[in-house]
């Protein structure tokens, strides 16, 4: 009998998404040999997923768990948005979310070894993907802490196509709630101005510059414009100095001080952004049938 290494092990759960001990046995069934080691697991069922490594998961759900002083944001993706109203789906994206805030894991591996009811999160969405038939992920996680004397509020547009969590000092569930329905709508960057890193100001500046002269503006008043245009840009993608979504006439900074608060901390996850989806051509995709 061959002997299995841990590479081998690994090499195959790359290919197949399956668990450590599922992929080392469907090894030693197949002698070693890696290709008869998938044609096991695809048979036990196990593996429709190496079917599907090659496809883009961008669809999916973002969601909120709360344990004590804990939040965690998650979002697990799919491949079309119709996974997201699957119950089996739903369930698991819950479950994933509670074992992330109970054990908080270091990151994506740790929180996909960890262990619900006997099985790790990954053989759980290994399952699921043999029965759904489409690529499911745990793409990413985030993990907020407060203190006793602060306060969360969160918020999940459209079921979890966006999840927003916001951390509050001294004030009430009530009005995080509200910041958290306002991160979801505006997607704010940074906390504050103050929290904007210097690279980021510095490329800013440098671009409104040119822009400010290539406009013809006189050389002596060019900074006086870029400081007011950098303003507005720090104004856009600063949280505490943005307009408040539920009264534009105050910035959200000046609605937390009003409910007697500070802002701390928020995270706001929006299913699929960052990825790059495929896009089908359909003529294209007749053409090339055509000329077969």
């Amino acid at each position: 009998m061959a002997k299995i290494t841990a590479a081998q092990v690994k090499e195959l759960r790359e290919k197949t998404s399956v668990g450590m001990m599922d992929a080392k046995k469907a090894l030693v069934a197949a002698d070693g040999d890696m290709e008869k080691a998938i044609d096991v697991l695809r048979e036990k069922g196990v593996a429709k997923a190496a079917k599907k490594s090659d496809r883009v998961a961008a669809e999916g759900l973002a969601q909120i768990a709360i344990n004590g002083n804990t939040a965690a944001v998650v979002e697990v993706n799919s491949e079309t948005d119709f996974v997201s109203s699957n119950d089996k789906f739903q369930d698991l994206v819950s479950v994933i979310a509670k074992a992330i805030v109970d054990n908080k894991p270091a990151d994506v591996d740790a929180a996909l070894a960890l262990s619900v009811d006997g099985e790790t999160l990954q053989e759980k969405i290994t399952a699921l993907t043999a029965v759904i038939g489409e690529k499911l992920t745990l793409r990413r996680f985030q993990l907020i802490e407060k203190t006793d004397d602060q306060v969360f509020g969160s918020y999940l547009h459209n079921g979890g196509a966006i999840a927003a969590v916001v951390l509050l000092d001294g004030t009430d569930e009530a009005a995080a709630r509200d910041v958290a329905m306002h991160v979801a709508a505006i997607n704010p960057k940074y906390v504050s101005r103050n929290d904007v890193p210097k690279s980021v100001l510095d490329h800013e500046t440098e671009v409104l510059t040119e822009e400010t002269k290539n406009e013809g503006k006189p050389e002596n008043i060019i900074p006086k414009i870029v400081e007011g245009r950098l303003n507005k840009f720090l104004s856009e993608i600063s949280l505490a100095d943005q307009e408040f979504v539920k009264d534009p006439d105050q910035t959200v900074a000046q609605f937390v001080e009003s409910k007697g608060g500070k802002l701390v901390d928020f995270a706001r996850f929006e299913v699929g952004e960052g990825i790059e989806k495929q896009e089908d051509n359909f003529v294209e995709e007749v053409m090339s049938q055509i000329k077969d």
